[in-house]
C-alpha cells in the first residue's frame, strides 16, 4: 500500500506511511475504511444526499476504546477530523474531503434505568432508538419530529420536541456525558464534575470532544396522546398567523401547536383540489388528557378558511414518526432558517 496524503487541520496535508496506519487497523475492534473498501461508500453517505464527501479514512469505532485510538490518531497527525453521530446534520458537518471520520454510528445502544428514570444513550442512536426503549417503560424526554435524527447531534445543538413546553429542550434533560477529549481522556462532565466543560457541551456544538454516552433525565409519558393537523390557504396567512400568536402565547405546557407553511402533500382528508397548492399547516400535539387537549385544539378552527383536518389519538412513538414520509434519507436538502420579528 502506499504512502496515503490526508488533509492536516490547518488544510496542509501531510503523509502517513502504511505500517501507522495498519498499526491503527489493527488495533481497533471496528473497522477502519480506506476509499478503496468495501462498505467505504455507505460509512460516507449520510441523511442528506447533497453531501458527497470523500475522507482518506473511516475510523468505524464500536466502542470508548476506538474513538480514544481515533482520537489519539488525528492528534498525533494533527489530521482535520469529523464526528459522525446518526449523519443527519443539514450541513453534513458527519463527514469531510480527504481527512478523517469518525464513524459512531455503531454505537448506538439505549439503557433505561426505570427506578432512576434515566437514559444512558450512545452516539450513534437516533430519535427512533431512544423512543423505542424509553417509551417501554412510559418515559420520555423532550427530542426532535423525526426518528432518524440523531440523538447526539441534536443534544449538542440544543434540540427541542412535543414536549419542550412541559419539559425544557433537549438539553435541560441532559444530566451528564462520558466525552473523549481532544488528549484523549475519557471523563465524565456533569453539574458537579468539570462543570464549565458540561456546560459548553449543552448546545455549544460537536466542538468541546467526543461524546461517547449520553445520559439523560426522562419523565412519565401518556403512551396514547392527542395529535393531529389543521391547513388553511397560505393567501390567509397574515391573519391566521396573527390569531396564532395570541394563541399560543396562553397554552398550557401540556400542549404544542407548531406552524408550517409548505406546498400541500397528497394527504387523504385533503381534498384533491387542494393538493400541491400552498398552505398554513397546524401541527398540534397534546402530553396530557386527550379531552383537555381537544378543548385546547377548538378555537384553531375558527382562525381561517379550514381546508382539512385529522386529529385523534395515536401512540406517542407513532406521532413521533409521522413526518419521516417528509424528511426521507437521501433526499437533496437545502435549508434556510429566517426570523420573525413581531
Amino acid at each position: 500500500m502506499k504512502p496515503l496524503s490526508i488533509l492536516t487541520g490547518n488544510r496542509d496535508t501531510v503523509t502517513i506511511d502504511p505500517p501507522a496506519i495498519d498499526a491503527l487497523a489493527a488495533a481497533m475492534r471496528g473497522e477502519l475504511l480506506r476509499p478503496d473498501d468495501a462498505g467505504y461508500d455507505q460509512a460516507r453517505s449520510i441523511w442528506n444526499a447533497m453531501i458527497d464527501r470523500r475522507p482518506a479514512l473511516i475510523a468505524r469505532c464500536t466502542g470508548v476504546a476506538d474513538v480514544k485510538l481515533a482520537v489519539n490518531f488525528a492528534r498525533e497527525h494533527g489530521l482535520l477530523t469529523a464526528i459522525r453521530g446518526g449523519g443527519h446534520n443539514i450541513a453534513g458537518n458527519a463527514v469531510c474531503d480527504d481527512g478523517l471520520m469518525i464513524d459512531l454510528s455503531l454505537m448506538n445502544s439505549v439503557r433505561i434505568d426505570p427506578e432512576a428514570k434515566l437514559a444512558h444513550v450512545g452516539p450513534g442512536a437516533t430519535l427512533g432508538d431512544f423512543d423505542h426503549e424509553a417509551l417501554a417503560f412510559g418515559l420520555a424526554t423532550p427530542l426532535g419530529i423525526n426518528t432518524t435524527t440523531g440523538v447526539a447531534g441534536l443534544t449538542l445543538g440544543g434540540g427541542f420536541g412535543w414536549l419542550t413546553r412541559k419539559h425544557g429542550y433537549t438539553v435541560d434533560n441532559l444530566t451528564a456525558v462520558d466525552i473523549v477529549t481532544a488528549d484523549g481522556e475519557l471523563i465524565r462532565a456533569s453539574e458537579t464534575e468539570h462543570p464549565d466543560l458540561f456546560w459548553a457541551v449543552r448546545g455549544g456544538g460537536g466542538n468541546f470532544g467526543v461524546v461517547t454516552c449520553f445520559e439523560f433525565r426522562l419523565h412519565p409519558q401518556n403512551p396514547n396522546v392527542l395529535c393531529g393537523l389543521m391547513v388553511f390557504p397560505l393567501d390567509e396567512a397574515d391573519s391566521v398567523l396573527a390569531r396564532y400568536r395570541d394563541y399560543a402565547a396562553s397554552l398550557g405546557d401540556d400542549t404544542s401547536v407548531w406552524v408550517v407553511m409548505r406546498q400541500a402533500p397528497p394527504l387523504p382528508f385533503l381534498p384533491t383540489e387542494v393538493h400541491g397548492t400552498n398552505v398554513v399547516v397546524f401541527a398540534m400535539f397534546h402530553a396530557g388528557d386527550p379531552e383537555e387537549g381537544r378543548k385546547a385544539f377548538e378555537p384553531l378552527k375558527q382562525f381561517g378558511t379550514l381546508l382539512g383536518e385529522h386529529v385523534g389519538v395515536q401512540p406517542y412513538e407513532a406521532w413521533q414518526g409521522a413526518f419521516d414520509p417528509l424528511l426521507t434519507p437521501g433526499a437533496r436538502n437545502y435549508w434556510k432558517s429566517h426570523n420573525f420579528t413581531s
